[in-house]
């Protein structure tokens, strides 16, 4: 199945600032009553972390839109809803956007299934990867998706 038709309208890894109106533009269609998002933010803390988290430093294999691409597909499947995908890459400070995702199709069980489905299997298997780095220094890298 092309991704491109099977309702993914962007998927994109960028080194630049997310935009979730850009994104729920991207999915706008009169025939679609639902519209979820989900927006992933550096946070301040981890249960792992001995100190305040101060950023994240995430990478990208350089196959990972092409992967992130095959993930939306994936989480659409057979329902009639369109996705709009984007993980950021680089230093991102406490309060930065890592993940926006905006979902839309005609009724709202639909759209959250797959925001939901899509976000899970980016935590697990899109091959990116982060740093963090916490006030006192310490950096640990961290596994697959952020």
């Amino acid at each position: 199945m092309d991704v491109w038709t099977s309702g993914v309208r962007v998927a994109a890894i960028s080194a630049e600032p997310l935009d979730l109106d850009a994104h729920l533009r991207a999915i706008d269609d009169p025939t679609m009553g639902a519209v979820t998002t989900f927006v992933g933010r550096v946070r301040d803390h981890d249960p792992d972390a001995s100190t305040a988290v101060v950023a994240l430093e995430y990478s990208a294999h350089p196959d990972a839109e092409a992967a992130l691409a095959r993930l939306a597909a994936a989480a659409v499947g057979h329902a009639e809803a369109l996705v709009a995908v984007s993980h950021r890459v680089g230093t991102l400070e406490v309060g930065d956007v890592a993940v926006v995702i905006a979902v839309a199709s005609a009724h709202r069980a639909e759209a959250f299934e797959v925001c939901r489905t899509l976000i899970e299997t980016i935590k697990t298997d899109l091959p990116v990867w982060k740093k963090q780095v916490e006030s006192d220094g310490t950096a640990t890298w961290l596994g697959l998706g952020g």
